[in-house]
């Protein structure tokens, strides 16, 4: 079994980075393999809680991530500097995750086989 991250560091509406990464995570759940999600940057916004999306005409799919502990995807990660850079705290997030510094998340990258960034 190989160790995947997916490294999200885009908002998550006006690209079409942060779906795909979603959608990639749960394919790479579904073969069984060791799979982590980080949030840098821009990309802790994915997480946050009560986004309406009615006035871009899109649909929310941060709920989705509320599903990703039914596929065995329990390693969310998020920066505590891009939180903090952001005016977020944990209760501002849709889902438990493990915060941790950028010098933390080296190293929590160093350990994995493939890292992908979206």
């Amino acid at each position: 079994m190989k160790k995947f991250m997916f490294v999200n560091r885009k908002a998550p509406y006006g690209t079409i980075y942060a779906l795909e990464s979603l959608e990639v995570v749960l394919i790479a759940a579904t073969f069984d393999q060791d799979v982590s999600l980080v949030f840098l940057d821009d990309g802790v916004y994915e997480l946050v809680k009560g986004q309406q999306t009615k006035g871009i005409g899109l649909k929310n799919f941060s709920p989705s991530y509320r599903a990703l502990d039914g596929y065995d995807v329990e390693k969310l990660y998020v920066e505590r500097e891009s939180m903090q850079a952001r005016g977020l705290t944990e209760a501002d997030l849709i889902v438990p995750v493990e915060v941790l510094s950028s010098a933390e998340m080296g190293a929590l990258m160093a350990e994995q086989d493939v890292v992908l960034s979206f």
